[in-house]
């Protein structure tokens, strides 16, 4: 069945102009104005914006940290997702040194069969051979099975923690297969350091996380990474970058001739590190890594995405209910001992696109510069750019219809993830979907599911890097 959607004002990153989308099946078939199609259903956007479905390209669903695990399955969060206007998400797929074949088969178990949009993979990945030829036929591997990006931490000593030589050797390989590194960047030595020092003297409550990992942690592990890069002649892409500090270390190494990439999230851009600093009850429910910061660092930010110094907004979606932040990664029967010891991450899956677009209405973004942050740039970086995040004919028919003036209260009881806390609670945001599509068909209005259905996603194998 074919469907129009017509009377609205059509954004990509390429620009806005008023127009017409003609979807036919899964695909976009044509995109124009006054287009024909006779017997097609019809969207009235009028007074809309019509953007290609956004692309979270920072997802952690269904994931195991400690004795607990994230609140959010591929089936609850990719529905959340499409009632925000997200239709693509890239989860990452490792929750510790398992090898990554192992890894990957686990996470296509966890989504195959569940997850209500398209989905695709990144690699958590903790070993790389020293033998520059085995390295490369590991990552030609991962993109053999649709994966063509990596993360490696620069945190989490004895668990996920590679040292230089290790990400040296990624980097390497990198350049040879086109398989994007990705980098958790904190230094995770000093990071345990000033962590050993604040228990030591009793400091428990959770305001002391942004004390022991300050923005110097985050730029330090950057500028390592970057002269890394630099060295390599591959590009890399920064995580969740969230300080002043870290953005100008991300400005630093670019100017020096690194390929670095970067990626922030709502929480940095609207929430501030005195909300860890309240009472030691209430501040365990912002807890996440690297930690909320001072406003400051929120306004930078906001700068950096504007000027095009970060190129993605992805969320860190990485919830967990309030009974399991209160017990501990080690599901503690009498509660959690201190501040390392509760699980950190945030909700954002469903909330992203609208959060996102208050910088539009408050005039620091421009409409294509949001849909760029949001679904153009991760199509580019993630190798999704022939099939997703564009207004043009053969692409995926994943789109939505945003109606700027639509209000929504952000709290828990009002959203569908599967989290009992809305770090936005009491917060009204201007703008949200109110149509989403996934390749044709109609998975969300108004906010709620419609047609989102587990199994009809499907997993969207990636290309190499080709950012130009």
């Amino acid at each position: 069945m074919a469907l129009l959607i017509r009377g609205g004002t059509l954004v990509d990153a390429s620009g806005s102009r008023p127009g017409e989308v003609l979807v036919d099946g899964e695909l976009i078939a044509a995109v124009g104005e006054r287009l024909e199609a006779p017997g097609a259903d019809v969207i009235d956007a009028s007074g809309a914006l019509v953007i290609p479905g956004a692309i979270d390209a920072h997802t952690h669903f269904d994931l195991p940290v400690g004795a607990v695990r994230s609140s959010d399955d591929f089936e609850s969060g990719t529905v959340a997702a499409a009632c925000g206007g997200t239709t693509c998400v890239i989860d990452f797929a490792g929750a510790g040194r398992e090898p990554p074949d192992e890894a990957l088969e686990a996470w296509h178990a966890k989504a195959d069969g569940r997850s209500a949009i398209d989905y695709a993979f990144h690699l958590t990945v903790t070993d790389v051979p020293e033998d520059p030829a085995g390295a490369a036929a590991l990552f030609a591997g991962f993109v053999e099975r649709g994966v063509a990006s990596v993360k490696l931490y620069l945190a989490y000593p004895e668990r996920l923690m590679v040292d230089p030589a290790t990400l040296g050797r990624a980097l390497a390989a990198s350049r040879t297969t086109g398989v994007l590194v990705a980098v958790h960047a904190e230094d995770g030595l000093e990071v345990e350091r000033r962590t050993a020092e604040a228990l030591a003297a009793g400091r428990r409550h959770p305001g002391w996380l942004a004390e022991v990992r300050p923005p110097e942690v985050e730029a330090d592990a950057v500028r390592m990474a970057g002269e890394l890069a630099a060295v390599a002649g591959a590009p890399l892409y920064v995580v969740h970058l969230s300080s002043e500090a870290g953005l100008d270390a991300v400005r630093s190494a670019r100017a020096s001739g690194a390929s670095v990439f970067a990626e922030t999230c709502p929480q940095y851009l609207f929430l501030t590190n005195d909300l860890l600093r309240g009472r030691e009850d209430e501040g365990v429910d912002f807890v996440c890594a690297p930690p909320l910061r001072a406003d400051a660092d929120r306004e930078a930010l906001w700068d950096g995405v504007s000027d095009g110094s970060i190129q993605v907004v992805a969320t860190d979606h990485c919830p967990f209910t309030r009974r399991d932040r209160r017990r501990g990664v080690a599901d503690h029967p009498a509660g959690w001992r201190d501040f390392s010891d509760v699980p950190g991450g945030l909700p954002g899956v469903e909330t992203r696109l609208s959060l996102v677009y208050q910088g539009v209405r408050q005039g620091w973004l421009s409409a294509p510069e949001w849909v760029a942050a949001v679904s153009g740039a991760p199509a580019r970086l993630f190798g999704l750019a022939d099939r997703k995040g564009r207004l043009a004919p053969g692409m995926d028919a994943d789109l939505v219809v945003f109606d700027p003036e639509a209000i929504r209260l952000l709290d828990a009881a009002r959203l569908h993830m599967r989290s009992d806390h809305s770090p936005y609670a009491g917060e009204e945001v201007r703008g949200w979907a109110a149509v989403t599509i996934s390749r044709g068909r109609v998975v969300s209005r108004d906010g709620e599911p419609q047609g989102a259905e587990p199994g009809w996603g499907r997993f969207v194998p990636c290309r190499p890097f080709g950012w130009r």
